[in-house]
Parts: structure tokens; sequence; C-alpha cells
């Protein structure tokens, strides 16, 4: 199942998810998309949005307003669902409207294989310039020679005290991982690192967690600030 968190208020642009695009809310043109790949619901905060999704015939629960995460929002709909431990569960975000689907697909079949055997947790990522590193809305990451996640931060990683010769990768918000390690996940406490970046992904890997990673191409873009709605109406 793929369940998108969404939040109406938002630190950097808000009320984003209420903004049109090709003439629906951000927030149901992500999930209308999504239905073509899995069953989806979404997971949000607000009356408002509520009737919103409702209108548009889209599965949704309501969620407490005061999570700090979309994990933590998407660990209480699945147990208002009532979902087993061994369901692999999509975390697509609200912001996503343009994610291909086809690239849902193959994360869908690499989240199966290897929430099966080593992983914790399955995200993806994107090869990136060195110049896109400079964008702190932009998550970096690096990774073992394994494709496990080693860090993610705002900041430019790896550091170029030399010519790094490798690609630079920027990770995307999509997510994977059984209820039953969601559940494990929301049980720890908010890391340091995690309060410190603002990025929760850090909280599984201070608590020894392995995320695997998948890379792939897109062309989509994560709206995280006016300017990035600004251009992504221009863009589609």
């Amino acid at each position: 199942m793929i369940i998108i968190p969404a939040r109406l208020q938002s630190t950097r642009f808000e009320n984003k998810i209420l903004c049109e695009l090709k003439g629906l809310p951000m927030f149901v043109l992500t999930a209308k998309n999504m239905q073509e790949v899995d069953d989806v619901c979404i997971a949000l905060d607000d009356e408002e949005v509520l009737n919103i999704a409702k209108k548009h015939g889209l599965k949704a629960v309501m969620t407490s307003k005061k999570h700090e995460s979309g994990t933590d929002r998407i660990n209480e709909a699945c147990e208002i669902l009532g979902l087993n431990d061994d369901e692999i569960i999509i975390n697509v975000q609200a912001d996503e409207p343009f994610i291909e689907k086809e690239n849902i697909v193959k994360f869908k079949d690499f989240a199966k294989q290897c929430l099966a055997n080593e992983a914790f947790m399955a995200s993806c990522y994107k090869e990136i310039s060195s110049k896109q590193c400079d964008d702190f809305n932009l998550v970096k990451l690096v990774t073992d020679t394994s494709s496990f996640a080693l860090y993610f931060s705002r900041s430019k990683i790896p550091f170029e005290r030399d010519e790094f010769k490798d690609k630079f990768k920027g990770h995307l918000g999509i997510y994977a991982y059984t209820v039953k390690s969601l559940r494990e996940f929301c049980s720890f406490l908010p890391s340091a690192l995690e309060q410190a970046e603002k990025l929760e992904q850090l909280r599984a890997l201070e608590n020894g967690k392995k995320i695997k990673m998948l890379k792939i191409e897109t062309k989509s873009i994560g709206i995280d600030t006016k300017e990035d709605y600004e251009k992504a109406l221009a863009l589609f």
C-alpha cells in the first residue's frame, strides 16, 4: 500500500499541499497518480483536507496534528487501518506530484526484495551535480559499496578536499518499510542528528538500522518552497 502523509502546515511553504497543479490540489494530484501503482491512502491532519480528499473519491484517515514527521503520521495511519505486520508500506510525499509512476513500480519491486532480506528500510536517490549540492533543501547522501546509506545531510557530502571522482547523490523522499519495521522505528526517540538536520531517516541510522538505496533517473522535482512551485508550474 502507498500512504501519503499530508500535513497542512509547512515551515517553508504554508498550505503547499493545497496549491493547484494541473487543476488539482497538489496532494490530490499525487494520490491520483499513485493509484495507478497500488492502493493509496492519505494520512492527513486537517478537516478541510479530509473533505477535499473525499470530494475526489480518495481514501484518507485523520491523524494527529502533533506528529513531527511523516513517518510517525504513517505509523498512526497503519494502526487505524489495522494493517498486518508484514504489509509493505511505500511512503510517497504529498509534494512529489510529478514522480514517475514507472519509478514507483520499480521501487516497489526493489523494496519487496531488500526488505525480505537485510534492509530495515528502503529509499532512493538520483545523481546530481556538484553545484546542486549547494541547495540545502535538496538532501544529499553517501552510500557504502553495497548501496546502503551511510549518512544524509543538507550540507554537501562528501566534502571535496580533493576532487571527488564519483557522483553526488540527491535523496528522493520516498521510503518503504514493513508495518513491523515502521512501528519499531517510531518507538525510537527522536535522535540528535535527526533534530539537527531535520531529517527523520537519521533516526534509523543512529539506531544501527540499514537503509538500502535504489538509484533512479527522474525529472521530478519535490516542491519545498514557493520557488519550487513556480518552477513546477513552468515545467509541467
